[in-house]
C-alpha cells in the first residue's frame, strides 16, 4: 500500500506540473484524492522526502523537492563504507564510472570551451600549484576545475553527477581517516595537461591526460587505505 501511494503522489505532482517549490495538497486533500488514511499519506511523504521529491515544512506544508542526487551520494557513500572495510572494490567501482563519464566528455568539452573558460581553467591550476607550495591541501579547486571543465556543455545533470561522485569520494576518505594528497605537485601537473591538450583542441591527448588523472586519484586512495602518507 506504501509503495503505490507513493507513486499516486508522484503522479498527481506530475499530473498537475507542479515544479520544485510548490506547494502540494494538504494531507486532508490528499487522502480524499488517493482515498486512502492519514497514515497513509504520512508514510508516502515521509518515503518521498527521503528522496528529495517533496519537501516537508513543519508548520507551513509540503512542497515540491529539488529531486537532488543527495540520496544517491547517499547510499553510494553507505555502500563504500561498509564494503571497504574488507578491500578497496567499492571505491575503485566509483572512481571507474566517473572516469569513463569524463574521459567520454571529453570531445565535447574540446569543441565547446571558449578561451574565457579555458583562462579560467589556467587561473585554477595556478592557485592548485601555488596552494601545493605552502603545503595546503586544494580539494575544493579540484572540484572547482571539474565543475569549470564541463559547464560549457550546458548539461544540468553531468555537474550533479560528478558532484555525488566527488561527495562521495572525500566522504569515505574522510570517514577512513585517509592521508591527504601524498603527491600534490603531481596531482597539479595532471592538471596543467588536461588543461595544455584541451587548449591545443588536442582530443585524444585530452583523453589521455584525464586517464592519468584518473589512475592517480586511484593510487593515491590505495595508498591511503595503507596508511601510507
Amino acid at each position: 500500500m506504501s509503495g503505490q501511494v507513493r507513486r499516486e503522489v508522484v503522479q498527481l505532482i506530475l499530473e498537475r506540473g507542479l515544479r520544485p517549490g510548490s506547494p502540494l495538497p494538504t494531507e486532508t486533500e490528499l487522502m480524499e484524492v488517493l482515498g486512502v488514511s492519514r497514515n497513509s499519506v504520512r508514510e508516502a511523504l515521509k518515503a518521498l522526502q527521503a528522496l528529495d521529491i517533496v519537501e516537508i515544512r513543519h508548520g507551513y506544508g509540503t512542497y515540491v523537492g529539488q529531486a537532488s542526487l543527495t540520496p544517491l551520494a547517499d547510499g553510494l557513500t553507505f555502500r563504500a563504507l561498509v564494503q571497504v572495510r574488507d578491500d578497496d572494490h567499492a571505491l575503485a567501482e566509483i572512481l571507474e564510472v566517473r572516469e569513463v563519464l569524463e574521459e567520454g566528455l571529453m570531445r565535447r568539452v574540446a569543441g565547446s570551451l571558449t578561451d574565457a573558460e579555458l583562462c579560467c581553467l589556467e587561473d585554477l591550476v595556478g592557485r592548485m600549484e601555488r596552494a601545493a607550495g605552502t603545503g595546503t591541501a586544494f580539494p575544493e579547486l579540484d572540484r572547482e576545475f571539474h565543475e569549470t571543465l564541463y559547464r560549457s556543455l550546458g548539461n544540468e545533470l553531468v555537474p550533479q553527477l560528478l558532484g555525488a561522485f566527488w561527495h562521495v569520494f572525500h566522504r569515505v576518505a574522510g570517514a577512513r581517516g585517509w592521508s591527504s594528497d601524498p603527491a600534490p605537485d603531481v596531482t597539479v601537473r595532471r592538471h596543467r595537461d588536461i588543461v595544455t591538450a584541451l587548449r591545443a583542441r588536442d582530443v585524444v591527448r585530452a583523453q589521455r591526460a584525464m586517464a592519468d588523472h584518473f589512475r592517480g586519484i586511484g593510487e593515491r586512495a590505495g595508498q591511503g587505505m595503507r596508511g601510507v602518507g
